[in-house]
C-alpha cells in the first residue's frame, strides 16, 4: 500500500467512485456496482475519490464464458484516470479457461488492487490483494439466506447423521482430478459419505472408457442414492475439496456444516481478517487418509465452537453480494485509516467489523462498557430537541453526548421518575437493546402477502417506539454513519417511522428483540405530528398508520430480509403488584398511576 496507493487521495475521507457504466455488463457485476453505489462511501465526483471501480466487467475471464468482455487493455489505456490502476480495486471471480486454467488475467493491473476468488499463496500479494469468496449468480444481492442454526433449533446436538460429507464432481483428467478421484477410499457409506460424478460436460462417457474409468458407473450410482441438501444440513463438517480451481463455493456456512478445507495453496477468502481457525479444519490434498482421524479427534465443545463460528462468518460477511462488497471496502478503509483500524478481535467476534465504526467507539469492543453513568441517574440533564426539517435528527450523535445512555422521550410523554430509573436500571443489564414502553408488532399477512405493522396490544411485540425509551448512545452513531440516504429519505419523506428504522437497525445488529417494561396500556402515540402541529386522534390517524405500514415494506426491502425478532418478556420490578406495602418497594409510583 506504502507504494502502490496514494494516500493523499483520502484526506477528503474514504469515498469510492464509479466510472460511468458505457457497455454491458453481467447481473452480478451490475449487482456489485448497485451495491456500492447505495452505500455510504460512494461519490459521483472523482475529485473526492479515494478508491476508483472500473465499470468495465472484470469479473468472468474465461473466454468460454458468455460474460467474458473483450479488449480490457485498450479500454484501461482510454481512461484519464486509470494512471496505471494506481488507487483501483479490480474485482475478478474466473480466470483461466480449461484445460490450465491459469490465475493470470489477460490485462495488466498495474499497480492496483485486485479482489479475486481463488487466489493462491503464491500470486497473493498481503495486505494488498483481497482474496475474494467465490459465490454463485444465485447469491442474493442483499439480506440473504439466514444462517440454519441461528434460524432453527439444530444446534443440539452438536453431532449429526453423517460425520463428513460431500456431493460433487469428479474430473477424469487434468487439473483438480487426482483429490476428487481419490475420495471413494473413505467412503464408508456409514457417517462418512464422500460422493464423486463424472458424469458432466459432454463427452464424459466417452472419455471414460477411453481412461478405462471402471468407477463412473458405481460412483454414479452411489451418487443418486443421497439428496445434496439432504446431506449438507445433516452432516457434522463438510469436505471442501478444490476443484478446476482451489476456490469453490459451499454452502458449508450457512448449513452450520464445519468445512473441512482440501485445497492446498487456497489463500482463503477476506484472510486478511477473518481467522478461519476458528470455522474450519484443514487437511492436506497429500495426505487425504488423515482426514477422518481429524475430524474423529475434535472434542464436542470444539465443534460446537466451529459451528457457532460458521453461523456468525455466514451471516456477518458472506451471505449477500453487499456484505461481500462491503467487507472489500471495510478492509481497504481500515488499510487508508490505520489508527482507526479493526481489531482482528471485532473482526471475528459478534457483531463483526461491519456493524462497527471505530471513528465512533471509545473502546475496541461493542456496545462501549457502561460506566459512565452512576446508579443513581444523579447527573445534569442535556435536552436536545430534533430539527423538524429532518425527522432523523432525533438519532443525531451529538458529540456533546457524553453519557453511554440515551433517553429517547416525546415532548408528551407521560412517565414517572420511577419509570426512568427502572428503565434505565433494566437497560444496564442489557446496554445492547433498545428498553423502553410503548411496544408494536409486525406480522407476516398471508392474504396480502407481506409484512405488515400494528399497533394492536397482545403478549408479544417486536419493536419499541422511540417516544419513550433508552438505549446505547453508540446506535445514534451507526444510525446516522453507517445508513445510507436510500433509507433516511424514506423517513424523510413521510417525516415519520425513523423509529422503526432504528428498531429495524439494532435487531439487524445484534440479532435480539428489544425489551419492554412494566406493561401500562395508559400510554398513547405521540399526539403531535411530524410537523409539530396537534392532530386530532392521532393515533388512529389513517394516514399516519398507513405511511408506517409503507415505511415497514421499504425497509424489508432495503434490508433484504426481515431484521425484527419477536418477543414476550417484560420487565416488572421487583414485588410489582404483589400484596405486600407500597412502601416495601423501590418503585412506588409505577403501579399507583
Amino acid at each position: 500500500m506504502e507504494t502502490c496507493f496514494d494516500f493523499n487521495k483520502c484526506k477528503l475521507g474514504f469515498k469510492v467512485f464509479i466510472y460511468p457504466i458505457q457497455e454491458r455488463v453481467s447481473e452480478t457485476y451490475s449487482k456489485i456496482l448497485r451495491t456500492i453505489q447505495n452505500s455510504i462511501y460512494y461519490t459521483s465526483d472523482p475529485e473526492q475519490a479515494c478508491v476508483f471501480i472500473l465499470s468495465i466487467d472484470t469479473l468472468d475471464r474465461d473466454t468460454l464464458s458468455k460474460d467474458y468482455a473483450k479488449d480490457i487493455q485498450s479500454k484501461l489505456d482510454q481512461l484519464s484516470l486509470w494512471n496505471n490502476g494506481k488507487n483501483h480495486i479490480v474485482l475478478n471471480l474466473y480466470s483461466g479457461t480449461w484445460p490450465n486454467y491459469i490465475e493470470s488475467l489477460d490485462f495488466d493491473i498495474g499497480e492496483a488492487m485486485i479482489a479475486k476468488a481463488s487466489l493462491s499463496v503464491f500470486k497473493f500479494r498481503p495486505g494488498f490483494d483481497i482474496s475474494f469468496p467465490l459465490f454463485a449468480k444465485e447469491l442474493p444481492e442483499i439480506g440473504g439466506e439466514r444462517a440454519y442454526v441461528y434460524n432453527s433449533i439444530n444446534n443440539i446436538p452438536p453431532f449429526r447423521e453423517y460425520l463428513l460429507g460431500f456431493k460433487g464432481k469428479r474430473y477424469l483428467t487434468g487439473i483438480g482430478s487426482e483429490t476428487r478421484n481419490s475420495l471413494y477410499h473413505i467412503h464408508n457409506k456409514e457417517d462418512i459419505i464422500l460422493l464423486t460424478t463424472c458424469r458432466h460436460g459432454k463427452n464424459w462417457q466417452k472419455k471414460a472408457r477411453e481412461l478405462n474409468d471402471t468407477r463412473c458407473k458405481v460412483d454414479n450410482e452411489e451418487y443418486d442414492k443421497y439428496d445434496y441438501k439432504k446431506l449438507l444440513y445433516n452432516a457434522t463438517f463438510c469436505l471442501v475439496p478444490r476443484g478446476r480451481r482451489l476456490g469453490s463455493f459451499r454452502e458449508a456456512l450457512q448449513a452450520g456444516c464445519i468445512p473441512v478445507l482440501l485445497s492446498n495453496g487456497w489463500e482463503l477468502p477476506f484472510s486478511e481478517v477473518i481467522d478461519w481457525s476458528k470455522a474450519a479444519v484443514w487437511g492436506d490434498e497429500r495426505l487425504l487418509f488423515q482426514v477422518p482421524s481429524i475430524v474423529r479427534s475434535l472434542s464436542v465443545p470444539e465443534i460446537l465452537a466451529l459451528k457457532q463460528q460458521t453461523q456468525f462468518l455466514w451471516e456477518t460477511y458472506f451471505s449477500s453480494i453487499e456484505k461481500i462488497v462491503n467487507t472489500v471496502l471495510q478492509i481497504v478503509k481500515d488499510r487508508v485509516n490505520k489508527h482507526l483500524a479493526r481489531s482482528l478481535a471485532v473482526w471475528n467476534n459478534f457483531p463483526g467489523a461491519l456493524s462497527v465504526l471505530q471513528e465512533y467507539s471509545t473502546s475496541k469492543s461493542h456496545p462501549t462498557p457502561c460506566t459512565k453513568w452512576p446508579g443513581n441517574l444523579g447527573v445534569p440533564v442535556l435536552v436536545k430537541t430534533r430539527n423538524i426539517k429532518s425527522i432523523s435528527d432525533r438519532f443525531q450523535a451529538f458529540p456533546d453526548v457524553q453519557t453511554d445512555a440515551v433517553f429517547s422521550l416525546d415532548e408528551d410523554a407521560l412517565i414517572t421518575t420511577d419509570e426512568i430509573d427502572f428503565a434505565f436500571g433494566v437497560w444496564r443489564e442489557f446496554p445492547d437493546r433498545i428498553v423502553g414502553y410503548p411496544a408494536r408488532e409486525h406480522f407476516y399477512d398471508t392474504t396480502k402477502n407481506r409484512w405488515s405493522y400494528t399497533s394492536t396490544y397482545s403478549n408479544e411485540y417486536s419493536m419499541i417506539l422511540t417516544g419513550a425509551a433508552v438505549y446505547h448512545r453508540y446506535y445514534n452513531y451507526l444510525y446516522t454513519n453507517s445508513l445510507s440516504t436510500v433509507y433516511t429519505q424514506i423517513v424523510d419523506q413521510s417525516q415519520n417511522c425513523e423509529d422503526i428504522l432504528m428498531n429495524f437497525l439494532v435487531s439487524h445488529v445484534t440479532k435480539q428483540p428489544p425489551i419492554k417494561v412494566t406493561h401500562r396500556k395508559i400510554y398513547k402515540e405521540s399526539m403531535l405530528g411530524s410537523s409539530g402541529r396537534t392532530r386530532t386522534s392521532f393515533s388512529l390517524d389513517q394516514q399516519h398508520f398507513s405511511q408506517r405500514q409503507a415505511c415497514l415494506a421499504h425497509f424489508v426491502q432495503l434490508f433484504g430480509y426481515m431484521p425484527l425478532i419477536r418477543s414476550k418478556v417484560r420487565m416488572d420490578p421487583v414485588l410489582f403488584k404483589d400484596p405486600v406495602s407500597n412502601l416495601r418497594k423501590k418503585f412506588r409510583q409505577i403501579e399507583v398511576i
